[in-house]
């Protein structure tokens, strides 16, 4: 096609004609971001060449939105302004052609795209004073020839990209909203078709993690299901329980792309397509705390160069920031909520990953844990629990494992020890349904864990759940443990340590009926039991071995306990006697009946 003399001319004698801006602002939508829009006006006063700008930050933080509303308010004087859809190099190219079209109308039917794109690139070389805004660039090789060969203009670039930016003039790291910020958002679009209750407003911005598109998101939601979801607080039972549909399905109106769920998924294909070990720490770290991640728990996701090209990958795409300075990573909640619930749909949560990374996260907490609990490993112990915390807060109980019940149990050891109160009972309750599911009833293990669910009770006050528990551990002790055979001797011993063992809890048990409700027919019980113990022990031991001094020792402390104290005194000096001549002056035992004889509580070790 012949073009008229008027569009043959040179592109440097092209003038951009009014009109030609295509921003997409969404005024009424903007809130905050007072400190990130100064930072875009510090570049105002450099006239030096091209200024280049980058805003970088995870998908959905409103990167787009803070350029739209920057380009539409500010007084930077530039002209024409130009959006670009800078996600592929496809993208970059018709983006330019758009431009060259915008100029010169008649070029649109008489050159190809790729011609098309040289002029626009011919005009911005030689004239100043133009914007161009590269939106969601993925590549900074398909921008190359805006950000290597322009040397006049300004280009802001929005990104999630964080770490490939170091030319720009300057660099806007973008993070979520305020509280404040983020209320006020949710507010105004939930309330645009009139007044409603806004009850639980501000826990769904919190549980949202204050994430611009995710606030956005939820609020068209409330619109549009104002019968039934009336209110935030509806909002969040929907995604506690349907999250895989809450996440992923757009509004009427609202393009697909622009849900959380498919947001991330777009970052999560390119991620996998670049190092697949990257999704897989993904999925990991969203099964602990959202902050202060040690990166000890990442040690064992691969050999050192795999594992630190995907944590390098993560930060890149702003998936996870690191903190250098305490050897931690943080992860946005809502992107840790997403990775760790299952959607068919979705090939980066399919249930198998997802339940593979969640044992991954607790065998990795299992092997953190200091192999000690002196105040000097303390430290270590603090930082972790908060993300075992957070790993039974979000895995489900039938999906424990027994490494799960370890974690736990361990966990609520040192708990107790620190004196933790009722976190401890959520630890022990945790780690005995754990054990009864994976070990039975009857292991020894899963009783020893019901002890320690009892003596958790115990120190909570709750004396009627503790003495339930020590005296069903007593049964089931017992009734795991049938009748010795003559010809299996080892059982007859492990029988009476059997009895020994249950009868230590029992005797707890005993003590807090009678602090309790003065239980005699549970004292009574208690003396019969550590008479039949102490007979098995002479038998089997002999009378003098130190299970059977211990048993002495029992059984003195039930006498007591049921009010014969002149029997409970005779028996302990006849057990000190013993225990001078077989164990000697410095054994705990003998200090333990000393101290009793003395009028000296101290508890058995």
């Amino acid at each position: 096609m012949a073009l008229p003399p008027a569009e043959l001319q040179p592109a440097a004698q092209v003038d951009a004609p009014p009109g030609l801006d295509n921003l997409r602002s969404r005024r009424h939508l903007f809130v905050g971001r007072a400190s990130e829009l100064d930072l875009l006006d510090a570049a105002l006063d450099d006239q030096a060449g091209a200024v280049v700008q980058a805003v970088h930050g995870l998908g959905g933080i409103g990167k787009s939105t803070l350029a739209a509303h920057w380009a539409a308010t500010r007084a930077h004087g530039c002209a024409p302004v130009r959006w670009i859809e800078a996600d592929s190099r496809a993208g970059v190219q018709q983006g330019l052609a758009d431009l060259a079209t915008a100029l010169q109308p008649a070029l649109a039917s008489a050159l190809p795209v790729e011609k098309l794109a040289e002029r626009a690139l011919q005009w911005l070389a030689t004239h100043t004073g133009w914007l161009l805004i590269l939106d969601n660039v993925n590549d900074p090789a398909d921008i190359a020839t805006l950000t290597d060969g322009l040397t006049t203009g300004r280009l802001l670039i929005t990104s999630r990209l964080a770490t490939t930016w170091h030319h720009a003039t300057n660099l806007v790291r973008l993070d979520v909203l305020g509280p404040d910020e983020s209320l006020d958002l949710l507010t105004r679009i939930a309330t645009s078709a009139g007044p409603r209750d806004l009850d639980g407003t501000a826990d769904l911005c919190a549980e949202l993690g204050h994430l611009p598109l995710a606030i956005e998101q939820a609020a068209a939601y409330l619109v549009e299901n104002q019968l039934t979801t009336p209110t935030p607080r509806a909002y969040l039972d929907l995604i506690a329980q349907h999250p895989a549909d809450m996440y992923r399905d757009a509004v009427v109106g609202t393009a697909p792309e622009r849900t959380i769920a498919r947001i991330w998924h777009l970052t999560l294909d390119r991620i996998t397509a670049l190092h697949r070990p990257a999704a897989d720490l993904l999925r990991t770290l969203a099964w602990y705390a959202p902050d202060h991640i040690p990166t000890t728990l990442l040690n064992d996701l691969a050999d050192p160069p795999a594992r630190n090209k995907a944590i390098g990958l993560l930060t890149a795409y702003s998936m996870i920031s690191p903190d250098p300075g305490t050897g931690t990573v943080a992860i946005h909640r809502l992107v840790q909520a997403l990775a760790r619930t299952a959607d068919p749909q979705d090939p980066h949560r399919q249930p198998h990953d997802i339940a593979r990374a969640r044992d991954h996260a607790t065998q990795q907490l299992v092997r953190a844990l200091p192999d000690d609990e002196t105040p000097k490993s303390w430290p270590a112990w603090r930082a972790l629990v908060p993300h075992v915390d957070a790993l039974i807060d979000h895995a489900l109980p039938e999906t424990d494992t027994d490494t799960t019940a370890d974690l736990v149990h361990r966990v609520g050891g040192f708990l107790r020890n620190q004196g933790a109160g009722s976190r401890v009972i959520t630890y022990a309750q945790r780690a005995l349904s754990a054990y009864q599911r994976v070990l039975g009833t009857n292991h020894l293990v899963t009783l020893n864990a019901r002890i320690r669910l009892a003596y958790a009770y115990q120190a909570a006050g709750d004396l009627d759940k503790a003495i339930a528990l020590f005296e069903q551990t007593l049964v089931d002790r017992l009734a795991a443990k049938d009748t010795p055979s003559p010809d299996a001797p080892g059982d007859r011993t492990n029988l009476a340590a059997s009895y020994e063992w249950a009868g230590d809890h029992l005797r707890r048990a005993m003590a807090l009926h009678a602090y309790a409700n003065g239980g005699a027919g549970h004292l009574e019980q208690a003396v019969r039991l550590h008479e039949r113990i102490l007979a098995t022990r002479q038998q089997e031991l002999g009378d003098s071995h130190p299970a059977t001094l211990a048993s002495r020792s029992n059984l003195a402390d039930a006498y007591r306990a049921s009010g014969d104290s002149q029997r409970a005194a005779s028996l302990d000096q006849q057990t000190l006697a013993h225990c001078l001549r077989e164990v000697g002056e410095d054994h705990p035992l003998t200090t333990l009946i000393r101290h009793k004889l003395a009028g000296i509580h101290t508890p058995w070790p």
